[in-house]
């Protein structure tokens, strides 16, 4: 389904995400969100590395174990290394991955395949620690060090979901700008439409592309797109702060005072008090504005991303 005009989007997410039976006991880990909520705005590619490497099913279970420098994808009981195999299944997966395109990828928490953090790692004498990432999920992780990828179990965080999607639809837009041959007015709108969503995430990533895109006539184009790609994802990686998403607030807020009466400034502070107090979520402010934005006809802050950064009926404003 396409949102505010972008393309069509694929998620990469493991297999057993989906509902699909690829477990090491023939058993899935179905998630609701990502299956049924997410599902309606995104095309999913299925991967699940374990199967994909010819391990089968059912099959035994396996884990991290560090021998020295080294660490091994070893089954439980038999200790039989499977590193190898899923090391050369990593590589050609991932490569073929980065031909469809993606714009973000879910995996399985904990797994020694898709782990993306604090998977355990065994060692011959004392406690698993929780140090390790999987094998597929760190050849993604190098690969594609721009693509948005989170995992199940933390987007049961309201705040971590919010951010992930969001990195997903601006990572779309993003690859749309530099898809064909850009230009610099077309850059210079798209970080303007993204200027007050960068500030909510990290005003130095806002400061510093500003000053980028500045030059961007006098710039070398694939210098220029690298470093831009690279400053706006990771500015969007720092989460939005109550304190930041305020300080926005009341940034637009200053665009509507000429226009606004003063009981309609009044309940306007009021909302965005209230949010900063966590007496309401951010929905509520941003639906204020929204209104006015409209009904003002204020054209800079009708085109920010902001205030629309993706569908409103997956209702993750609702829950910061």
């Amino acid at each position: 389904m396409k949102f505010r005009g972008e393309g069509s989007i694929r998620i990469g997410v493991s297999s057993c995400l989906l509902g699909e039976e690829v477990r090491f006991d023939k058993g899935h880990k179905r998630s609701r969100f990502v299956s049924d909520v997410l599902g309606d705005y995104v095309e999913f590619v299925s991967v699940c590395p374990e199967v994909e490497a010819g391990l089968g099913l059912p099959r035994p279970s396996m884990r991290l174990v560090r021998d020295g420098d080294l660490i091994q994808v070893l089954e439980v009981q038999s200790r039989i290394d499977h590193t190898a195999a899923l090391e050369r299944h990593a590589k050609h997966r991932v490569a073929a991955l980065r031909r469809m395109d993606l714009g973000g990828y879910v995996l399985k928490s904990g797994s020694p395949s898709c782990g993306m953090e604090r998977v355990k790692i065994y060692t011959p004498k004392g406690p698993a620690k929780k140090e390790g990432r999987g094998v597929f999920a760190g050849a993604l992780q190098d690969a594609l060090p721009l693509l948005p990828i989170e995992e199940e179990g933390r987007l049961n965080d309201a705040p971590l979901r919010e951010n992930f999607i969001e990195r997903v639809f601006a990572y779309r837009r993003l690859r749309d700008l530099f898809g064909g041959r850009w230009t610099p007015g077309q850059v210079v709108e798209f970080h303007t439409a993204h200027k007050l969503q960068l500030m909510a995430h990290s005003p130095q990533a806002y400061r510093e592309l500003g000053r980028l895109v500045a030059g961007v006539k006098k710039a070398d184009r694939t210098e220029f797109r690298a470093t831009y790609e690279k400053g706006f994802m990771e500015g969007l990686a720092k989460r939005a702060t109550t304190g930041r998403n305020t300080n926005v607030l009341q940034h637009m807020a200053g665009y509507l005072r000429e226009a606004l009466s003063a009981d309609e400034k009044a309940e306007l502070q009021e909302t965005v008090e209230d949010y900063r107090r966590g007496l309401v979520p951010l929905v509520v402010p941003v639906t204020l504005m929204r209104h006015h934005v409209r009904r003002q006809g204020v054209d800079y802050l009708a085109g920010q991303v902001y205030l629309e950064p993706h569908p409103k009926e997956l209702m993750l404003r609702n829950h910061v």
